[in-house]
């Protein structure tokens, strides 16, 4: 067994297609499989609650929390945008490696590629040293080997939580594990099949915590070939840890989740050693970490450095909750309330958008009182799923005719070299996946949601909305460079009242797209639901 068996993807045929995903491979596995229900989960009773470690004296945050709290008040967090997807996964291995006490780890998409093999690498290094590491992913993962294909990973999932101190859960899991019972459940009961964990977090020592957009997968850290996402994640330190260790609770003792143990696969001590050298040996012939070390490293220099390259600022950990039979959904309120919120400015940086009625009434009502309003989206060539453009296509017009500035990434960014690659990695074009907004340059969101049915009412989602000046500015300074001609195509209405595209050194009545073929699927899938992605 290798850990390599969860060989990477895209979140286009997970978080994107959710439900869709079901009815596309559906009939094929249920021919494959000649309508065999597979492996079954036996009954199992709900384990006993289990909570966040409380954060200890010491540790390898404690000073900065310390300084904070020392210098700006009790409730003031750090807070250090996390821009660059090299940077990402480097803070991502430095929480990691630093951990003493607890690792609580919380994703959507964990692929078994060059990116999510080292980060189990790590975890692994750390549970080693006797931190006590929590795992939580969405059960669609297992299913889930790459873009175009399906393939099972329980054996990987049930290989980590053999771990003594690993524990590892599943989101709204699939009772029919073998893969063509997984689409007979999905069909027979397909909203709750439909309604996923879309959350991201990781919390060290509950002192200090990731949350944002990326996923743990390649095309998030700058790893892929083909092509590479420009996405955001904050780092924080402080009393935002414990806010967002509070979610992760309400998820882990949820009667949603099931523990990886229920699984009982056998997996024998040779077994698992192998698959550990492996593993190692592995990662030491990728060329794509290059310059990364393989082995855990000591991150004192860094975390010294860290404190005054963060912002202190008030944080509140934002999320949909899961009840007992189904998810209380209050995100898309909370970030509505948000959008409305500004006396002067909104700066909105956000993947798939599929707009609403009322979403433009408010865009109306901002222009009206004279704040002005900049969003940020992708367009159609450096879209990673085509289907989500084809029901945005039709709001472009009202988004620009409200008043708002309307832009869109180009697939061939001036940012890919410095923000979104990882050497010696060079992606083929660039998307965007960044969650984020500020208002007035002084409250911030960022997070997992993105503004679309799917995340409003199907996806679990969550994020972090703080106040402060200083990040407010950093992340308003970050939206207007990604919104330079250099990166992005200005869509407004040119003299005869038609749509167009502009920047730096070409302007387009039709829409850009990387080539014909994405063309045919936007027009394609318009004919699906816009709910389905």
């Amino acid at each position: 067994m290798r850990l390599s068996d969860t060989k990477h993807g895209r979140e286009s045929s997970a978080s994107r297609f959710g439900g869709f995903f079901l009815l596309q491979y559906g009939v094929l596995c249920l021919v494959l499989s000649a309508c065999s229900t597979g492996v079954v989960v036996p009954p199992y009773e709900a384990p006993p609650p289990k909570y966040a470690i409380p954060p200890a004296a010491d540790g390898a945050f404690s000073e900065i929390e310390d300084y904070y709290r020392t210098e700006h008040g009790t409730d003031m967090s750090g807070f250090k945008l996390l821009d660059c997807n090299e940077g990402a996964l480097r803070w991502r291995l430095a929480l990691l490696d630093s951990a003493r006490y607890s690792i609580d780890f919380q994703y959507y998409l964990w692929y078994g590629d060059t990116t999510g093999q080292l980060v189990a690498a790590r975890l692994l290094d750390a549970a080693d040293r006797g931190v006590k590491i929590r795992v939580l992913v969405d059960d669609l993962n297992t299913l889930l080997r790459d873009a175009a294909s399906v393939a099972l990973r329980d054996k990987a999932v049930a290989w980590l939580d053999l771990h003594p101190n690993v524990e590892l859960r599943l989101f709204n899991p699939w009772t029919n594990r073998e893969w063509g019972g997984r689409i007979q459940e999905g069909l027979g009961d397909f909203n709750k099949a439909n309604q996923r964990m879309h959350n991201k977090a990781l919390i060290v020592d509950n002192r200090a915590v990731i949350i944002g957009g990326r996923n743990i997968g390649d095309e998030y850290m700058g790893m892929n070939s083909s092509f590479n996402f420009h996405d955001l994640d904050v780092l924080g330190v402080g009393p935002v840890a414990r806010q967002t260790s509070a979610v992760f609770d309400a998820y882990w003792n949820s009667p949603w989740v099931m523990p990886a143990s229920v699984l009982n696969m056998r997996i024998a001590p040779e077994e698992q050693g192998r698959a550990r050298t492996e593993l190692s040996r592995h990662l030491s012939e990728t060329k794509a970490l290059t310059n990364f070390t393989i082995e855990p490293q000591f991150w004192g220099s860094a975390i010294a450095e860290l404190r005054d390259q963060m912002h202190p600022g008030t944080s509140r950990v934002i999320a949909d909750l899961p009840g007992e039979d189904s998810i209380e959904h209050v995100m898309l309120e909370e970030i509505l309330s948000l959008i409305s919120s500004p006396q002067r400015e909104l700066s909105i940086i956000n993947a798939y958008i599929i707009p609403t009625e009322r979403g433009i009434a408010t865009l109306q009502q901002l222009n009206a009182e004279g704040r002005e309003v900049r969003i940020l989206t992708n367009s159609l060539a450096s879209h990673d799923v085509p289907a989500v453009n084809s029901h945005y296509r039709p709001w472009r017009k009202h988004i620009v005719d409200s008043g708002a500035e309307l832009y869109e990434l180009r697939s061939d960014a001036a940012i890919q070299a410095e923000f979104v690659d990882t050497y010696p990695t060079e992606g083929q074009f660039v998307g965007l996946h960044s969650k984020a907004l500020v208002v007035d340059r002084e409250i911030s969101y960022i997070g997992s949601m993105n503004l679309d049915p799917r995340s409003a009412v199907l996806n679990t989602e969550m994020g972090v909305i703080i106040k402060s000046q200083n990040l407010g500015k950093a992340l308003s300074d970050l939206i207007e460079r990604d919104m330079l001609a250099e990166n992005s195509w200005k869509v407004s209405r040119n003299q005869d009242g038609k749509l167009q595209w502009t920047h730096d050194s070409e302007s387009t009545r039709i829409q850009p797209a990387r080539n014909f073929w994405q063309r045919i699927q936007e027009f394609f899938f318009r004919a699906f639901p816009k709910e389905y992605y």
